[in-house]
């Protein structure tokens, strides 16, 4: 049966029919090998958007991917497990806008979530609150060269800092937080200048 269709988002893998395409595929490994291209675009375009998002998707999918390679799990295991990713990484995606926060919000969330002990400490609801002061606040401060010039960096670095100090963001894991947050920052910044 072949694969009538060429899904270029997430939203399509996911479909149904789609999937029952792929799991109907005569040759098991073509349909592996749609799954595993169709996932790594859809990470590529999010690695522009939250970095701890495509960071964490990224592992699991090269995980999955080498236990396949090294014939740890068979065919029509990786594919099960690649349409698990596909459906979790959807769900990351809902799992946004079922918080109320916009694409920018839930990256700058997940970067402050990224560490188990701050997001346990903190509440989802603080870290709501504190993802969108660092937007409003990065937004007003970031310039067209703020990535090059030294000064403009250090003068956001310390920003982050006290709206992470102001809100009790715990201190012995804010350093990685503002370097997660400022990573994030600038893949965001080009769209906000």
């Amino acid at each position: 049966m072949p694969v009538s269709v060429a899904p270029h988002s997430l939203g399509s893998i996911l479909s149904d029919q789609f999937l029952a395409e792929v799991r109907g595929l005569k040759h098991k490994n073509v349909a592996a090998e749609l799954l595993e291209k169709l996932l790594k675009d859809e990470l590529k375009v999010r690695s522009k958007r939250n970095l701890v998002q495509s960071q964490v998707f990224s592992e699991k999918l090269k995980k999955t991917l080498n236990a396949y390679h090294n014939r740890a799990i068979s065919t029509m295991e990786v594919i099960e497990e690649l349409i698990k990713l596909a459906k979790n990484l959807d769900a990351a995606t809902k799992r946004g806008e079922d918080m109320g926060l916009t694409d920018d919000e839930i990256a700058f969330y997940d970067a402050l979530a990224s560490n188990d002990s701050a997001k346990q400490a903190m509440g989802d609801a603080k870290l709501k609150v504190i993802a969108a002061e660092l937007i409003s606040q990065v937004k007003k401060s970031v310039t067209i060269d703020w990535t090059l010039r030294e000064s403009a960096r250090a003068k956001i670095k310390v920003m982050v800092k006290r709206i992470l100090n102001r809100h009790g963001y715990p201190p012995d894991l804010q350093e990685e937080a503002v370097k997660t947050v400022l990573a994030q920052a600038e893949l965001l910044c080009a769209e906000w200048v």
